[in-house]
Formats: structure tokens, C-alpha cells, sequence
């Protein structure tokens, strides 16, 4: 009989970002302390913070039990190249990206490596969330009914079809995302035009299969100050972000594809499926026709032009909500 070969140790390093953080910082850096699976190594990247922010992190990294790494920038660098930073600081072989303003609970990086030893061809691992207030209440709303991520596009990423679900939606949260750092090489840099999370799981997940945990491991805190947040939105409120999203929106969505285009075409040896860069093109011309539509000031012309997209399947293959057709033609 041949004993099975038990999976070798990952060291898990925690890339933490602060600006000005003070009010909810120390809540957050309790929790990577009261983790049942302690990181190795937590590196924190200050954007220039004028408040308490470092001396917060400092006090921290003296009574910590495992090692922190502080960095302050000389000049701004801002949330994306900030945290392309702190990724390539870290030394482990999982990354944990952290936002300054949450709170983990207990288990979180357990639960998550758990994923990585159960398939080692997983690259990447999210997981739920509790979204609070910013006292900590609880808003009765987790993280992915707030995003729309359906049963369906659930269903989707436990079938290895994580990357037509990235072509649709925003799907991973940095708060909640570790990643392989073998894969670090291929997503840095990241284009100043997309957001970390963004930018690392949708290269990651034409790479390797994702892995989404159901269960939440953070307190996701909602708070007016905050980049980006996961509100579950009123229909009011959605009108009116409808009614915002001018051409400048969809100039940048297309710029965006552009980017991750030519990426994926320079890594199409290490891609899951070589039809991943025939879909990322079909979701750029999606994209360059919403574009048009948005731009144009004929609202027949709209209504020609997104009746076509319908019906060719734009909308229900690379758009969050086949319904879109209705908010860029009459809104």
C-alpha cells in the first residue's frame, strides 16, 4: 500500500491597503489577529495617510503574532497601484487582499485555503460576506444577492465556467479574494484604468478554476467614505445610476476589454480554453455597440441598434441583465 503524500504547507501572506483609516482600522487588524488559521505575514501599503493611520499599524505589527511589513508611499499612488504594491511585497504562496474598513471573521483564511488543498489547480477563492453599516449593524443583505450573483451564475462557477460568468458581471469582492502567487506574474502590472479585483480575477479566471465559498467570512462594512461598496440598491436608486451611465461609462468598459485582451493574447498558452480570447473579442464589440447606442442622439436609431444587439445575444451572454437593452436605448 502507498502512503498518500500530504499537500505541502502554503504560506498565506495578507496585502493590506490604508489611506486615512484610522476610525475602522484597528477593528480590522484585531481580526487578522483572531484568524484560527493566522497568516504568515501581513504587508500593509499606506497611500500617504495624514491621521492616525500608521501609528495604528505600528502599535499593531509590535504585539502581532506573525510579521508585519509596513510600507508608506512617497507619493500617492492610489487603491489600484497601491495594492499592485503590496501584492508583489508579499512572500507567500496564497495572497489574501484586505480593505482597510471590514472585519474577518474567525475563519476566514481557513475556509479559504481549505479550497486551495482540496483542488491545487484552484487560482483563485472568494467567499459571501455580511454587509454592515458603518456601526457595525447588520443591514439584513449579504454580498452576493447585492451584486446579482444568481443560483444560476452560481451553478456556472462550481462547473468550471467562472470566466462566462467574468465576461457578464463583476463577481469578486478584494475583501473577500485570495489568489496563487504563482499567478502573480501573469496579472501585474495592473492598467490604472480597472480595479484590482476586477482586473486579477477575470485574468486569473481564464487561467485556473475558481472556487466560491458560500459561507461569509467577512463583515463587508457600507459607509459614505468608501471606493467601492456592495449596497443592495432601490429600484430608485438603480434608475438613477442608469440615468448616470453616460458614454463616458461605456467608453471606459470598452477600454477596459481592450487591455484585457491583449493581456490574455500574450498568456494564450496558459489559458483554460484557447476560445476564451474569441470571447473576450465578441464581449469587446458587445461593448463598442453599447457604446454607439449611447452615444448617438437618434432615439430610433437607439432603438434600431439595441433591438439588433438582442437579438443577436449581446445582452444575455456579456451583460449583467439581458434587460440592459431597455436602460441604453430609452434612458
Amino acid at each position: 500500500m502507498t502512503d498518500s503524500i500530504a499537500p505541502t504547507p502554503k504560506r498565506i501572506s495578507v496585502a493590506l491597503c490604508t489611506y486615512n483609516g484610522e476610525r475602522f482600522l484597528s477593528a480590522q487588524l484585531e481580526s487578522f489577529a483572531a484568524q484560527t488559521r493566522l497568516p504568515d505575514e501581513l504587508v500593509a501599503c499606506d497611500d500617504g495617510s495624514t491621521d492616525g493611520t500608521l501609528s495604528i499599524l505600528r502599535d499593531f505589527a509590535k504585539r502581532a503574532p506573525f510579521p508585519v511589513r509596513i510600507e508608506r508611499n512617497p507619493a500617492t499612488l492610489r487603491s489600484t497601484k497601491n495594492f499592485e504594491k503590496a501584492i508583489l511585497l508579499c512572500q507567500g504562496d496564497l495572497i489574501a487582499t484586505s480593505d482597510q474598513d471590514d472585519v474577518w471573521l474567525p475563519e476566514k483564511l481557513a475556509l479559504s485555503e481549505a479550497e486551495f488543498v482540496r483542488n491545487e489547480r484552484v487560482g483563485l477563492v472568494f467567499t459571501n460576506a455580511e454587509l454592515v453599516d458603518e456601526d457595525s449593524r447588520a443591514t439584513g443583505s449579504r454580498l452576493w444577492d447585492a451584486i446579482h450573483f444568481s443560483r444560476a451564475a452560481r451553478r456556472r462557477v462550481r462547473d468550471g465556467r467562472a470566466f462566462e460568468v467574468l465576461l457578464r458581471q463583476w463577481l469578486v469582492t478584494g475583501a473577500t479574494m485570495m489568489f496563487r502567487a504563482d499567478l502573480r506574474e501573469f496579472v501585474l502590472p495592473i492598467p490604472e484604468n480597472w480595479i484590482h479585483d476586477a482586473w486579477i480575477s477575470f485574468l486569473v479566471g481564464a487561467m485556473a478554476p475558481f472556487a466560491g465559498v458560500e459561507r461569509s467570512t467577512i463583515l463587508y462594512r457600507q459607509h459614505p467614505t468608501q471606493q467601492i461598496g456592495a449596497k443592495k440598491l432601490t429600484w430608485k436608486e438603480i434608475y438613477r445610476l442608469a440615468r448616470e451611465q453616460g458614454p463616458e461609462y461605456f467608453r471606459l468598459e470598452h477600454d477596459r476589454f481592450i487591455l484585457a485582451r491583449a493581456r490574455l493574447g500574450r498568456l494564450s498558452a496558459r489559458l483554460e480554453d484557447p476560445r476564451f480570447l474569441a470571447l473576450v473579442e465578441r464581449k469587446i464589440v458587445h461593448q463598442a455597440r453599447r457604446l454607439a447606442i449611447a452615444e448617438s442622439p437618434s432615439r430610433p436609431r437607439r432603438i434600431l441598434w439595441g433591438l439588433g444587439e438582442l437579438l443577436r445575444g449581446g445582452y444575455s451572454r456579456f451583460s449583467p441583465r439581458w434587460s440592459h437593452v431597455i436602460q441604453d436605448v430609452f434612458l
